[in-house]
């Protein structure tokens, strides 16, 4: 089911190259200012994580683009200085509106598929499907080089009976190859 999703979504981003204004592809790294959100969450901290990936960026005008990512993003928590690890794929789906040459607002779905889950070396029973919203800012260099800074908000819970959902402020830099 995993294969099919990711399949579907960049048989859709090829497609929609064929019809699109420009075409970009590069790789993105940075830091994940992660928590947990909601009434179940009360004693926990953030943690500070990573994430990695792949970027493209298909022009629909001048001042549009989608912008489909694939990454790996470590997220999850603390409660009293033990960290609860939380590594995800996702797949954010983002709506580019570029105010200037070089700055654009982005928003969007994001699916994420749980690989990890631990507390201490030990497995947990998180989902193993998570989804949320993303808003943020990117600024892009004439040599390629990219800025971007974005909250991504989660709304499902990361555990049956759990009120207690993802939320991670990502700062990131990436390159565009193409």
């Amino acid at each position: 089911m995993k294969k099919l999703i990711l399949f579907s979504v960049f048989a859709l981003a090829l497609v929609m190259t064929t019809s699109a204004q420009s075409f970009k592809f590069g790789a993105k790294a940075g830091a994940n200012f992660a928590s947990l959100n909601g009434d179940g969450a009360d004693g926990f901290d953030g943690i500070t994580n990573f994430h990695f990936g792949a970027v493209a960026e298909i022009g629909i005008s001048d001042k549009f683009a989608f912008q489909p990512e694939l990454l790996y993003s470590a997220q999850g928590a603390s409660f009293s200085g033990i960290d609860l690890n939380l590594n995800y794929i996702t797949l954010p789906l983002l709506a580019k509106f570029k105010v200037s040459e070089a700055f654009s607002i982005e928003a969007g779905p994001q699916v994420g598929f749980l690989v990890k889950d631990e507390i201490l070396g030990e497995d947990v029973e998180a989902d193993s499907f998570d989804y949320g919203l993303n808003l943020g800012l990117s600024y892009t260099l004439d040599s390629g080089l990219f800025f971007q800074g974005r909250y991504s908000l989660g709304l499902a819970d990361i555990a049956e009976d759990a009120d207690a959902k993802n939320g991670a402020f990502q700062l990131s830099v990436g390159y565009f190859f193409l």
